[in-house]
C-alpha cells in the first residue's frame, strides 16, 4: 500500500532566508529540520511527499528544499508533488478585509485530486523523531483515522510558553477529545498552564496526523458549513483538530499512537541553540549518518 506524507509548509515566509525558523540549519551539513522529517518518513515506508506550499513562495521554495528533495526521491523512487494554499480557494467570495489564511484543514483540502492513499500530515517545522514515523507508516496500512501523541514533558520549551493539544484518552486508546492548552510554561515541580499544575507524562497532539483517503470528502463537505457558520469571517481557521473532534462526535474512531520520541521546534529564537546540541546528541548515538540520507535504498 502507499503512503503519503502531506508536509505543511504553505506558513513558511515569503522572504527566504535569515529569520525564517523552518529555514534555520539544525544539522552538521547545514541540514534544516525538514530533512530529518523526509530522512525519518522515507525509511519508515513512506513512498509520497506532498508540499503544501504558496504560489507566492514557490521560486524560492524551490531553489532552498524542492529542488534538491525531487532529485534525492528520484533516486529513490519516491514521489514528489505539490498543492497550493490559497485564501481565495473556497465556495463563497472572500469576506472584505480577509488577510488570514484558512487554517489546516483548508490547507490539505488543497490536496485534493493529488492524495489517492492514506496519508500522515505533519508541520514543516516540527522535529517528531523516528518512532512517530515507523508507527505512523504502519498504522497507515489500517486506512483508518489516528493521532501520534507525544508525552508533554518532551515537548516543552525552555524559553517560555507553549500551546499544547491535550488529549483524552480512552481505555482503548481512542481519542475522546482535545483540550488547546495556551501558555505551557516550565516550572520547578513540571509544568503548568494559567496556574494550574499539568501532568507531565499526558499526551499531547503535535498535529502529526494519520488519516485515510477518504478524509478529503470530510473536509470538502466540511467547508462550505465552517464558512457559512464561522463567528469572525477575518479570524475564524478551518482547523484539523476541530474537525476530527466533531467526526468523533459522529462517532469515528480516532487512534492515539504513543511515542517516547522528543519533539524539537524552535518556538523561540533562543530555542536553535538547544535544538542544534539535541541533534549533535542523535549524531553521537548514531541515530544518523554524517551524510544524512545515505542509509535511504530505493523503493
Amino acid at each position: 500500500m502507499r503512503k503519503a506524507l502531506v508536509i505543511l509548509a504553505a506558513g513558511i515566509g515569503s522572504r527566504f532566508g535569515g529569520g525564517i525558523k523552518q529555514l534555520e540549519p539544525v544539522g552538521p551539513n547545514g541540514e534544516i529540520i525538514i530533512d530529518y522529517s523526509i530522512h525519518d518518513a522515507i525509511r519508515a515506508g513512506f513512498d509520497k511527499l506532498v508540499f503544501i506550499i504558496r504560489k507566492d513562495i514557490e521560486a524560492d521554495f524551490m531553489e532552498m528544499i524542492g529542488n534538491r528533495i525531487e532529485k534525492l526521491c528520484a533516486k529513490l523512487g519516491v514521489e514528489v508533488c505539490y498543492a497550493y494554499q490559497d485564501i481565495n480557494d473556497i465556495p463563497i467570495p472572500l469576506p472584505e478585509g480577509r488577510k488570514k489564511p484558512w487554517g489546516t484543514g483548508q490547507a490539505v483540502l488543497s490536496c485534493r485530486g493529488i492524495i489517492r492513499e492514506p496519508f500522515a500530515v505533519i508541520n514543516a517545522d516540527d522535529y517528531y523523531g523516528k518512532g512517530g514515523y515507523a508507527k505512523a507508516a504502519a498504522f497507515l496500512e489500517k486506512g483508518e483515522y489516528g493521532l501520534v501523541g507525544y508525552i508533554l514533558k518532551n515537548t516543552l520549551s525552555d524559553n517560555g510558553g507553549v500551546t499544547r493539544g491535550i488529549c483524552h484518552v480512552d481505555a482503548d486508546g481512542a481519542l475522546t477529545g482535545i483540550d488547546e492548552t495556551h501558555d505551557i510554561v516550565k516550572t520547578e515541580s513540571g509544568a503548568e498552564a494559567g496556574g494550574k499544575a499539568l501532568d507531565l507524562n499526558s499526551l499531547v497532539s503535535m498535529n502529526f496526523w494519520c488519516l485515510p483517503e477518504s478524509f478529503l470528502g470530510e473536509l470538502e463537505k466540511g467547508f462550505p458549513e465552517f464558512l457559512k457558520n464561522m463567528g469572525n469571517p477575518l479570524k475564524d481557521e478551518y482547523l484539523l483538530p476541530t474537525i476530527v473532534d466533531q467526526l468523533i462526535k459522529r462517532g469515528q474512531k480516532v487512534t492515539v499512537l504513543p511515542t517516547d520520541d522528543k519533539w524539537f521546534g524552535v518556538t523561540y529564537k533562543e530555542d536553535k541553540a538547544s535544538v542544534v546540541e539535541s541533534f549533535r546528541q542523535l549524531y553521537r548515538e548514531n541515530a544518523y549518518q554524517k551524510e544524512l540520507y545515505a542509509d535511504l535504498t530505493a523503493k
